[in-house]
């Protein structure tokens, strides 16, 4: 008999599941990840990955693994049913540090997620483990399974179902999916040995058979074709009628080698809760969306993000079980978002008639007449991004639609005191950042106040403008590394120093001059902003709002010294 217990249990070790369990190896949390599969699955399921995501890679120390394996910046062509290009969506902005739209593999990217756990000596996966009980108890949970015929019992305080659409774990705890399937089918066709010159995502919004290619890395390629009402499941999946689709796109060029073919429904469904007491859920487990904006495997991984330091945080003793409930206020909120609007893009693929196709065609046309709106589109600006405005955030107390409160913030780069330039989050690590602009946070702050931060184990920086200081000052050519504790920090309160070398900070401080002091979650999302003379009582109400216990601020008053400020990659 296998018996193993653990401060959080994960059932399912897709991406979403080893996501969360790389991310609470990170910050030290005993973990059991239980996957029924021997292995990862051989075939790709989700295709694109995007900023967000790789943005949660990077706070893992994977980010760089991953994009070996990606096509990144990958644009997508919209096609009408004549072959004309609607649009050509390229985008090439990077906001939050990494590129917006990329291809890749999935079997790749899991190995690298799986390898990534071999890191953390508190986090075990159990793979080829079928979960068949549930119990919940006064400590948390128990589960009970097999394994290569061997009972298995795994208890923790916390338990995340991660695992998929049929959810074991959301149907033992009686919580349901609710939306529509939509009444067509789609074929998917997977193919290797592909010597296509598309590179770039095709979508061919025909009205009668809507239908998408998707290159991806090493010679793979997806096909996508949509049902018609009179076409039966067992003939659509032979090989006479898939090499006759595929034959279309390969007229002058060598028909690939077909890997998997299988034919799908799209849901666009959400859990009505994504928790019941120590469970959550996470991924597919907890909302499904159709795959037009490739999304599904995206949102996944928000989820993982937004809980895993929820969970290190009250585990260690640093914040309120309270915190745990702003996890269904946060992340169903958006999930239904981004399933409405995955469920609204399937629609403009799928025209009813060509009457309303030529409607489309003309609105397409004319919008990327306008600068603004151009720009909107070729540079996917219309993606849903999650604003926060319940749960572990402190909203304005007026209104205020420009906040960034409760919005992920970006990632500029910035420069250490001997001039290495570094990616923001390379430096924060993984932890709460009170950052100034142009002063030292740690320095408004009453003893109490610093505790509340040193106990959350957040870090204070000082962004000061690049190339002010006279040339050869100690603050711009110091000899010290930012490896050193010290070395970029102010001596009286061990606030990190730092450059902003590409004027982001600047501009937010043009563009909104009371927002002195930006406060950041672990997850990169502003927990508050506020001037540098309202940080003492901004601090107060943040103390209340995370529920950070009196015990757990001890003899934190003095300096903390900076992480280390190199890349974990």
């Amino acid at each position: 008999m296998i018996s193993e217990s653990a401060d959080v249990a994960i059932v399912g070790a897709g991406p979403c599941g080893v996501t969360l369990a790389n991310l609470l190896g990170t910050y030290g949390v005993s973990t059991v990840v239980l996957d029924r599969e021997s292995g990862v699955i051989d075939y790709p399921r989700a295709v694109a990955v995007d900023d967000e995501s790789l943005r949660t890679f990077q706070a893992v120390g994977l980010v760089h693994e991953v994009l070996a394996d990606c096509i990144q910046n990958a644009p997508i062509r919209y096609h009408n049913s004549q072959g004309k290009v609607l649009a050509h969506v390229g985008p090439s902005g990077q906001p939050f540090g990494w590129p917006r739209r990329n291809l890749f593999f999935q079997p790749l990217m899991e190995a690298t997620l799986r390898r990534g756990l071999d890191r953390f000596p508190g986090v075990r996966l159990f793979t080829d483990t079928e979960v068949t009980g549930l119990e919940r108890t006064a400590d948390g949970v128990v589960l009970t399974g097999t394994r290569d015929g061997e009972d298995v019992t795994v208890s923790a305080r916390y338990l995340v179902g991660a695992d998929g659409g049929r959810s074991f774990v959301r149907r033992s705890v009686g919580v349901e999916l609710v939306g529509e399937t939509n009444p067509s089918k789609w074929l998917v066709v997977d193919v290797s040995d592909d010597q296509l010159d598309a590179p770039y995502s095709a979508v061919h919004c025909d009205p009668v058979r809507p239908s998408m290619t998707i290159p991806l890395p090493y010679g793979h390629r997806r096909f996508e074709f949509k049902l018609l009402p009179d076409e039966t499941d067992e003939r659509m999946v032979t090989d006479e009628v898939v090499l006759g689709l595929l034959a279309r796109h390969y007229q002058d060029t060598p028909m690939p080698r077909i890997s998997r073919r299988r034919i799908y429904w799209h849901h666009s469904r959400i859990a009505t809760t994504f928790r019941v007491g120590p469970v959550f859920l996470a991924g597919d487990a907890a909302h499904l969306q159709p795959p037009f904006f490739g999304q599904g495997m995206n949102s996944g991984i928000r989820d993982a993000t937004n809980l895993g330091w929820k969970l290190a945080a009250v585990l260690a003793g640093r914040a309120d079980e309270r915190l745990l409930d702003s996890y269904d206020a946060e992340r169903r909120a958006h999930a239904e978002t981004m399933v409405s609007f995955a469920t609204r893009v399937g629609a403009m693929y799928e025209p009813r008639n060509r009457f309303t196709e030529r409607v489309r065609d003309a609105f397409f046309v004319g919008v990327q007449r306008i600068p603004g709106a151009r720009d909107y589109i070729l540079q996917m600006k219309y993606k849903p991004l999650p604003r926060y405005t319940e749960g572990a955030v402190l909203a304005p107390a007026a209104p205020d639609k420009n906040s960034p409160v409760g919005r992920m913030f970006g990632q500029p780069s910035v420069e250490t005191a001997d001039r290495l330039r570094m990616k923001l989050d390379d430096v924060v690590g993984p932890s709460f950042a009170v950052i100034g602009i142009g002063r030292d946070p740690a320095a408004t702050l009453s003893a109490e106040g610093l505790a509340f931060w040193r106990a959350l184990g957040a870090l204070t920086i000082r962004v000061d403008p690049a190339r002010t200081a006279r040339r050869g000052a100690p603050a711009e050519d110091s000899a010290a590394t930012a490896t050193a504790a010290t070395a970029n920090a102010e001596p009286a309160t061990g606030t990190l120093l730092v450059r902003d070398i590409d004027g982001a900070f600047r501009d937010l401080r043009l563009g909104r001059p009371a927002d002195e002091i930006i406060i950041l979650r672990p997850d990169r999302y502003v927990l508050a902003v506020c001037p540098a003379a309202e940080l003492e009582a901004t601090t107060r109400r943040l103390r209340s709002l995370l529920g950070v216990p009196p015990a757990a601020l001890g003899d934190a008053t003095g300096p903390v010294s900076p992480p280390t400020a190199s890349p974990r990659s």
